[in-house]
């Protein structure tokens, strides 16, 4: 069967355009693939229209929408994630529109589908007493707890994403002074993370007893599983479950129950900011692309903002006892005004 034009520029879009011309990582374009496996399910099962006959003069402004409806109502997505993939519907569109300019007209309806407004969540972080505890958790006369150890201290040293922490490689940690780590962020962009000592001794004892100081381990991951394959989401989201409910049955006040890889990223840049760190440090260190991005931290810190009001506070309020209460015939008839 000859293929048609949708299958040949989603083709290109996927393996030519976000890998050669934008540089979009392997999550990206894996995020972007998810997309269109869903909305090519959808046309098939919920318009008939058979994916090896769809055309793109069949994907209309219409088919977007309901598509858009049909992962959030029949799949239960929230609205984040149905904005997520029409993120990832407008950047095939855009790319059509130079591509294949025919159904030019078509493709702006497309583009001009506007996201929906979310709710904004608060951010969840827990506090430095809360930090020292689920780090006790780990039993580090094991070997699996001193890989924990050194995890969970990486993760919350360097405010990392959990995708950061996966990708790493031994060569990628600098052990002479200054101590630093390389990570690759959004976008392939790479940063240079300082790294404090504690955390730097932790990591050797670690990476000394995988092995992971020889030259030849330099591009094995840096944290693996049992078949020597680098940990997965999943694999990291089990190993914090597991020290978040030991840290729990210790002290339920210090560890929220919900309390993921993301809110010990958060915490660091709290705790960050409350140190006195500037915005501007605290935006690089996190690879944030704007500042703006980071200030949502400074809203959310509500005793740095009490101490910031406390310390500008200045007393205006008149502490002398007012003019009328010295008055007897006045104050007499004011309390019995109105009786």
């Amino acid at each position: 069967m000859k293929p048609t034009d949708f299958s040949f520029y989603l083709t290109g879009f996927l393996t030519k355009y976000l890998p050669g011309e934008t540089g979009a990582s392997k999550n990206t374009i894996g995020s972007y693939r998810d997309t269109f496996i869903l909305f090519l399910r959808f046309l098939r099962d919920v318009k008939e229209i058979p994916t090896d006959q769809l055309t793109l003069s069949m994907v209309t402004k219409n088919n977007v929408v309901e598509y858009l409806d049909w992962i959030e109502e029949n799949r239960r997505c929230s609205t984040s994630t149905r904005n997520v993939r029409l993120a990832a519907l407008h950047s095939f569109f855009k790319y059509l529109q130079y591509e294949n300019p025919d159904n030019l007209l078509e493709w702006q309806k497309i583009l001009s589908i506007p996201v929906k407004k979310t709710e904004k969540k608060t951010i969840n972080y827990i506090t430095l007493d809360g930090i020292k505890l689920l780090l006790k958790m780990p039993n580090s006369s094991t070997m699996a707890g001193r890989r924990d150890l050194a995890l969970l201290s990486l993760i919350y040293d360097t405010g990392a994403r959990v995708q950061e922490i996966i990708d790493l490689t031994p060569s990628m940690i600098r052990f002479d002074k200054p101590y630093t780590i390389k990570l690759i962020g959004k976008g392939n962009k790479a940063r240079i993370i300082p790294l404090m000592e504690p955390t730097i001794k932790i990591l050797k004892v670690y990476m000394e007893e995988q092995g992971l100081l020889k030259i030849s381990a330099n591009l094995y991951p840096l944290f693996f599983n049992n078949r020597k394959e680098k940990l997965t989401r999943a694999g990291v989201n089990y190993i914090l479950t597991k020290y978040k409910n030991l840290a729990r049955k210790e002290d339920q006040t210090l560890i929220p129950e919900v309390f993921s890889c993301h809110c010990l990223r958060h915490s660091k840049a709290m705790h960050l900011l409350q140190a006195g760190v500037n915005l501007v440090y605290i935006r690089d260190i996190l690879g944030h692309t704007s500042v703006q991005v980071t200030e949502i931290y400074a809203k959310t810190d509500s005793k740095q903002k009490r101490e910031a009001i406390e310390n500008a506070y200045v007393d205006v309020l008149p502490h002398e006892e007012p003019e009328w209460h010295k008055n007897e015939d006045l104050l007499s008839w004011l309390r019995s005004f109105n009786k």
